[in-house]
């Protein structure tokens, strides 16, 4: 069996508990500026947190169906097992927008979860029947060809180039085909045609991921130039998405192609980093917790979700006012010593140490929950 790669482990972990922080404050109304998500274009380090993860769902994709393929070849099985999980992963999504309205009717249909299972499933599936250059092909067209609908295909009624948050192409798409079903009336930052955008952003985890297997036993990684190879490729498509800014916004909202070449940028320079401190370097220690969380990422992903909404719809009785437990967490335990910023930063704080502590268990026994 081949050895995990820390490093990826890790880095995986810090963007589990990232997401985990940002999507659960104890307050909406008292959240820290750089945790929020940019207002429309722009980013911020949040905006930064889900094209992690899909990049880090195309490198773990590159080094587990490879290994598959050495193992027992490509057959049906390996394909059933990628229907599989990706149709698990979309359930998942969509009962997590089921609960806790359990409404059908106005049911969310797009979602986080839903995006990693239908980019995870045409990445799979490009990886098993296309060749690489084939692959970067598809990448490229994918990024030049979304820049150009979004730019000239008129959007009814506004014209092309619209690129508002009620104005774009993206929008009006998904009110036509989704319509009732999305995360408001007039948009979905996970909506279709940005779906394909950030198959991209898993793209190019999958080369990442297939030039570290190529590399992973050559002196280049003896020699510690493997993160510095990576930290420069980041830096150049970090410098073309900004480059490229003024032309077509990098905007987390619509996936733009600006948007996945900066974040895909950024997401090498994390890696690289995290690679030579741990891979190269040998310090691993101060990665414990993150390799708890990057091991078993949904099931702490879900779980904490689910239990933050729970807390939100018990509610208990404090004095002559009736309220949530979440509210009183936050309002009775922490904002009165802590105010109220970093009260609302510390509730999912403290959601992560209550996982960290159902988690440990199985990380040491080596139990990793699959979908």
């Amino acid at each position: 069996m081949r050895k995990r790669l820390t490093s990826l482990d890790a880095f995986r972990g810090i963007t589990i508990a990232a997401m985990i922080i940002v999507n659960n404050p104890g307050s909406w109304r008292y959240v820290y500026p750089l945790l929020r998500h940019a207002g429309w274009h722009g980013w911020t380090p949040t905006d930064l947190i889900f094209p992690f993860f899909l990049f880090i769902v195309g490198v773990s994709l590159s080094f587990s169906l490879s290994r598959r393929i050495d193992e027992k070849g490509v057959g049906p099985s390996l394909y059933l097992k990628i229907i599989r999980r990706s149709v698990l992963l979309f359930l998942l999504g969509l009962l997590l927008n089921f609960i806790p309205n359990f409404d059908l009717s106005n049911l969310r249909v797009p979602g986080v979860l839903q995006r990693i299972a239908i980019c995870y499933f045409l990445a799979a599936w490009l990886y098993l029947k296309s060749s690489r250059k084939f692959q970067l092909g598809i990448a490229v067209f994918i990024l030049i060809g979304y820049w150009a609908l979004l730019k000239f295909v008129p959007v009814p009624g506004y014209g092309p180039n619209a690129l508002g948050p009620e104005t774009n192409l993206c929008g009006y798409l998904d009110t036509k085909l989704l319509a009732g079903h999305l995360y408001t009336p007039n948009f979905d930052p996970e909506g279709l045609l940005s779906t394909f955008p950030a198959l991209v952003t898993t793209l190019l985890g999958v080369f990442t991921g297939d030039w570290l297997r190529s590399s992973s036993f050559s002196p280049v990684k003896k020699k510690g130039l493997t993160p510095l190879y990576m930290a420069l490729a980041g830096l150049v498509l970090v410098g073309i998405g900004l480059a490229l800014n003024p032309i077509f916004p990098i905007n987390k909202n619509l996936w733009t192609s600006t948007f996945v070449i900066f974040t895909g940028g950024m997401a090498l320079i994390v890696l690289s980093l995290a690679f030579f401190v741990i891979e190269i370097a040998g310090l691993k220690k101060w990665a414990y917790p993150f390799l708890v969380f990057g091991t078993n990422p949904i099931t702490v992903y879900v779980g904490s979700s689910l239990l933050a909404k729970l807390l939100g719809r018990i509610h208990v009785f404090s004095g002559e006012q009736i309220i949530s437990v979440k509210g009183f967490i936050f309002q009775k335990m922490l904002s009165p010593w802590a105010g109220n910023y970093l009260g609302s930063l510390l509730f999912p704080v403290l959601l992560l140490i209550f996982w960290f502590g159902v988690l440990l268990p199985l990380y040491r026994k080596n139990i990793f929950i699959r979908v």
